[in-house]
């Protein structure tokens, strides 16, 4: 039984209570390692280390920056394979994809931001006739909080601390308590690169005592999450009073509006994956998928075909293409929408049922479910589910499919199937979402603005966004 430590002031160190949680392995269902539950007086001493660190790594150049950046980047990537080992046990994701998309970019994450913060630039102002000139700086806030969550672990905790470290801020951070294993090894790497001790600090726990130390703290000046809407509401609610900044990256309800004149075999082959991609658990996925009545039928038979040749399998398996969800509380909540559909009046057109892997029985596996809803109005067409399970639906007009994709509460993506250019530009501003994909899914350029609009979250993660987040603009003016 492995134990994971907290990461503080460059140091591992067990929880000051000595209280601890079971992290489990999805594929089997077994325990297999026990993380901190930390309490106030764990980020108390997270926060003192990140304070004491404040003043020399915000004074330090932004080349020595960089350089120890690249360096995690460098070990990151030296890591590959031992990193998506950890990620595939601790999340149940298939070990290819880990190793495809999660490591790496997770050592994107630091590469990017230790080249954008020897870019990022302010702006100056002549006042003509007033012999005065008004230049803006952009100052690090000081200690900063980032909670991220289980889906994407490495790859999503880093995209919060490389750019809130690039910016010169010292971190508490705090990975979710459901993959912890990953963060955990991202202390010795940055050990290893040389990072100042208490510029990250690495805090274990729940959500309710770890998570709200964090945001309640009264010296820890910003707030970025990402994770539930419902947790998203409360930490507003608690980091208002205190004027914290806040980024918070929200739920997703994600229509796939599908069009006649699209390109079909790769419209079919990119739906597959964005339907279905680290068990449907990305909160960019396509889970409403509306496809034009045209070619409803064929779409119907082709994709749900696609889908029922998916395997499911442990997530050590070469040929595995969905793997365990991350826990049984989890797979127990997207089972029950599946329930709920077909209440609903939804047809099961393919999947819905808890597969039973040999070897690891206990293991947390769902057939991945595509369910063709009555109305768009269904529960299960509004309300995030986040496993494996879409909806499909067909629709007439664009006016039509416009009305349907905008009304769910959530607005983070969009993907559009179409080769007609005005009905790409005048659905893209139409359509209520942060990103709009078309022809293509999840392309991703880290320069580009990342979030969503009403309930999928406040603010913008990613290139000069984040850089702008993590800094306070000072505006000086000098008259000569």
């Amino acid at each position: 039984m492995q134990n994971i430590q907290n990461y503080i002031n460059g140091e591992y160190s067990n929880p000051i209570q000595e209280l601890w949680i079971d992290n489990y392995n999805p594929a089997n269902g077994e325990v297999y390692s026990q993380i901190p539950n930390s309490q106030s007086d764990d980020v108390e001493a997270a926060y003192t280390a990140a304070k004491s660190a404040f003043k020399e790594w915000s004074n330090t150049t932004l080349e020595k920056r960089s350089r120890i950046m690249l360096k995690i980047s460098e070990l990151i990537e030296a890591n590959l394979d031992k990193l998506a080992e950890a990620e595939s046990k601790d999340n149940g994701k298939p070990i290819w994809l880990a190793k495809a998309v999660d490591i790496p970019r997770a050592s994107s994450n630091f590469r990017f931001f230790a080249n954008a913060i020897t870019q990022f630039a302010s702006e100056s102002h002549e006042s003509v006739g007033q012999n005065a000139i008004n230049y803006t700086l952009r100052q690090p806030i000081g200690i900063v909080g980032c909670i991220s969550p289980w889906n994407l672990p490495l790859y999503l905790f880093t995209w919060k601390i490389a750019p809130a470290i690039a910016a010169g801020n010292c971190v508490v951070a705090k990975p979710s308590e459901v993959t912890p294993m990953t963060a955990y090894l991202l202390g010795d790497i940055c050990t290893q690169a040389g990072l100042p001790k208490g510029v990250l600090n690495i805090v274990h726990g729940l959500g309710g005592s770890t998570g709200q130390a964090i945001v309640a703290h009264p010296d820890i000046k910003a707030i970025s999450f990402t994770g539930g809407t419902v947790t998203g509401a409360h930490i507003a609610k608690v980091a208002a009073p205190m004027f914290k900044k806040l980024s918070l990256e929200l739920g997703g309800k994600n229509p796939n509006i599908i069009f006649a004149d699209c390109d079909y075999d790769d419209m079919l082959t990119t739906t597959v994956r964005s339907s279905f991609a680290n068990q449907g658990q990305i909160c960019l996925c396509g889970s409403r998928i509306f496809v034009e009545e045209t070619i409803y039928e064929k779409f119907k038979a082709d994709f749900v075909e696609r889908v029922k040749n998916l395997k499911v399998g442990h997530p050590s398996a070469a040929d595995t293409k969905v793997g365990a969800l991350v826990s049984k509380p989890h797979l127990e909540k997207v089972m029950s929408y599946i329930d709920i559909a077909k209440e609903e009046g939804g047809n099961v057109l393919c999947g819905g049922n808890k597969i039973t892997v040999e070897g690891y029985e206990n293991g947390y596996y769902l057939e991945p479910t595509v369910i063709e809803v009555p109305t768009d109005e269904c529960r299960v067409n509004q309300e995030e589910i986040f496993g494996p399970v879409v909806t499909i639906m067909p629709f007439k007009t664009e006016e039509e499919v416009l009305q349907m994709a905008n009304k769910v509460k959530y607005g983070l993506s969009s993907t559009l199937w179409t080769n007609n250019l005005k009905r790409t530009m005048r659905m893209s501003n139409q359509l209520h979402a942060g990103i709009v994909w078309v022809n293509t899914w999840l392309m991703r350029d880290l320069r580009t603005p990342f979030g969503g609009v009403k309930d999928s979250g406040v603010g913008r993660e990613g290139g000069f966004e984040a850089l702008r987040f993590f800094t306070e603009p000072k505006n000086v003016c000098i008259k000569y």
